[in-house]
């Protein structure tokens, strides 16, 4: 274990107990990683939600072995207070985590950073270690996993006896999901090892933990059994750390030859597929409240014999059940489900699925010129609104170095352009800023926005957020050597940032990522100053479906819509479309807004900015 580990502070969200877990269940699930983990290098913090709660009790009933204190919102950093639970917080109160899956993928980082012997810690952030790591407005998956399963459970639990009869379609989601066909590098090979076995007529035996699960140094009951398929014994292998045998891996020639369109499909083991990971982890502690709340009612689980198969697998993961005990879980044992009669499971067919409708002209040729056309019939062409001021410029020869993009790898030219951006959402702000206002710079990256405001604007309040670690890092180096004292860092998604704020900005925030900036600023009723990109990405997604506007859904559906989005001879005026869909939509909610050209044009192909204030 290394030493000298910076300690952070860790706070979870208590709002009532209910049987063996904490609620919320993303404090639930907090806690079993950390106990999974064995991890003591946070200082864990339960913020109740209500009044009177009994310190003592917490301490002794609710979290194990581990070390907690209560403390009210009001006592929290004032960076945390600015997020949605959990959080986590270096000393200095600068720099905070926040939201389900940044972190515990925190957690799993710091321990392995601590302990490089723990890589079963290392490995639960999957291929690439990207397991959760994309945000759940774009990824279904990590949706599924961070917000819907948990709300979905949590919904379960507390409706009324009468209305617990029918399974929760996030749980159907999942069921469904298990069912689906695995992809995993180098599957190729492990669909040939499958094949050879099917013509084999082989079954793998493989090691299966008994009740005690490994441990450092200790003996521990092993026994064999044979297990259905390959996947299995490749999962298992990995869990302990060897290799799948000799006899399994050869393959004949005829194997070799076989096409990859004909070879087997591989089957789910875990969440992901074939190994255990975060997401297993994440939704372990969900599944089983779902799984005792049904069994307390009664409730047959034969129409989800896939979860139940998964929940008990998972319990075979070494260190599940330690945790587990850690942590109060009385594990279901559910045999029964392994091997529910077909005529009994559900058609997961028929579980609904998001489904665009679309009302198309059958008559209307797509693309971007005849979208163009339509929308010219109707009145409606791109609109621009001079710039307020177009040789306003900052003096960059004489600011600090850390000051400028050109610090890092950035080359000569590209800089220069970075500069000439900045020039563009700096000016904007300086006109819409006073004295004391809190200035969020969403999708920051590095930080070119956001350090020149919080350097030029001392008596602001600058708020730097990013998902992407690394890049967050990146910024607050270069703020520590500027020094300055009126910035914050937030790795978080934008819906874990609940803070006020005055100005929101953005410089070239990616595709559907403008949207959710300018709604997040329409909801603080906060001006906002966004340079869009990446229109190509704009699609529906589960909070913004295209178009924006009342004038364009009126003229266009979306497939037609997204034709703009794609047109490159054309993008001048296909993204001045589509802003000026996004400008309507915010007008039509009570904000004055202007679409403009950055100055010179040639310091970006996306030089498209909005300036929007609440009227």
């Amino acid at each position: 274990m290394k030493d000298s580990v910076t300690e952070e502070h860790l706070y979870l969200s208590f709002s009532h107990q209910y049987r063996d877990s904490v609620f919320p269940l993303h404090t639930s699930i907090s806690l079993f990683l950390l106990s999974y983990c064995d991890c003591k290098l946070f200082k864990i913090f339960l913020v109740p939600t209500g009044e009177n709660v009994d310190d003592q009790f917490v301490r002794k009933n609710l979290t194990g072995d581990l070390e907690v204190h209560l403390i009210s919102r009001c006592q929290l950093p004032l960076v945390v207070q600015s997020c949605c639970l959990p959080a986590v917080v270096v000393k200095d109160g600068k720099f905070c985590r926040a939201g389900l899956s940044v972190v515990l993928r925190h957690i799993i980082q710091k321990t392995y950073e601590a302990d490089p012997s723990r890589k079963d810690v290392s490995e639960l952030l999957g291929f690439k270690k990207t397991c959760l790591k994309a945000c759940a407005e774009v990824s279904q998956w990590t949706r599924l996993c961070e917000i819907s399963i948990p709300l979905a459970v949590e919904g379960f639990l507390t409706a009324s006896p009468e209305h617990c009869h029918t399974i929760p379609p996030d749980i159907l989601q999942l069921e469904r999901k298990l069912g689906e066909p695995v992809r995993v590098h180098n599957d190729d090979k492990i669909r040939r090892q499958k094949l050879q076995q099917q013509k084999a007529g082989a079954r793998a035996a493989v090691p299966v933990f008994g009740k005690e699960a490994t441990e450092e140094g200790k003996t521990v009951e092993i026994h064999e059994r044979p297990l259905p398929s390959l996947e299995l014994s490749v999962a298992f292998s990995k869990l302990l750390v060897q290799e799948v045998s000799d006899t399994v891996n050869r393959e004949s020639a005829h194997i070799r030859r076989t096409k990859t369109s004909d070879l087997p499909l591989l089957d789910h083991v875990f969440a992901e597929g074939l190994y255990f990971t975060l997401a297993d982890i994440v939704l372990f502690p969900c599944i089983h409240q779902f799984l005792v709340y049904s069994k307390k009612q009664g409730k047959n689980m034969v129409n989800l014999p896939l979860i139940s198969s998964w929940y008990q697998r998972v319990q075979e993961v070494p260190g599940v059940k330690k945790a587990a005990g850690k942590c109060n879980m009385e594990l279901l044992q559910l045999p029964e489900l392994m091997s529910a009669p077909e005529d009994k499971l559900q058609d997961f067919s028929s579980v609904p699925v998001e489904v665009e409708e679309e009302n198309e002209d059958s008559n209307f040729i797509g693309g971007p010129r005849p979208t163009m056309t339509k929308l010219m019939e109707n009145g409606i062409e791109a609109k621009f609104s001079p710039h307020p001021c177009p040789s306003w410029t900052l003096d960059w020869t004489s600011l600090p170095s850390a000051v400028s993009p050109g610090e890092g790898k950035m080359s000569r030219d590209r800089a220069l352009r970075k500069q000439q951006q900045l020039n563009n959402l700096v000016a904007a702000v300086t006109k819409l800023s006073k004295p004391g206002d809190v200035i969020v710079d969403f999708c920051s990256g590095g930080g070119h926005v956001g350090i020149v405001l919080a350097h030029m604007m001392p008596s602001c309040q600058v708020v730097l957020i990013e998902n992407k670690e690394l890049s967050l890092i990146r910024a607050k180096d270069r703020s520590d050597e500027l020094g300055l004292d009126n910035i914050w860092f937030i790795q978080a998604n934008m819906d874990y940032f609940n803070g006020t704020f005055n100005i929101g900005v953005a410089l070239h925030a990616c595709g559907v990522a403008t949207d959710m900036v300018i709604e997040h600023c329409i909801k603080a009723r906060a001006a906002f100053v966004v340079s869009p990109c990446c229109y190509g990405f704009i699609q529906n997604t589960v909070k913004f479906k295209y178009p924006r506007s009342h004038q364009f859904k009126e003229i266009l559906s979306y497939k037609v819509f997204s034709m703009l989005s794609f047109a490159l001879i054309l993008g001048k005026q296909c993204m001045g479309l589509v802003d000026l869909d996004r400008a309507w939509a915010a007008e039509g909610r009570n904000y004055s807004v202007q679409v403009i050209s950055m100055e010179p044009e040639s310091c970006s192909p996306k030089n498209n900015m909005f300036v929007g204030i609440p009227t």
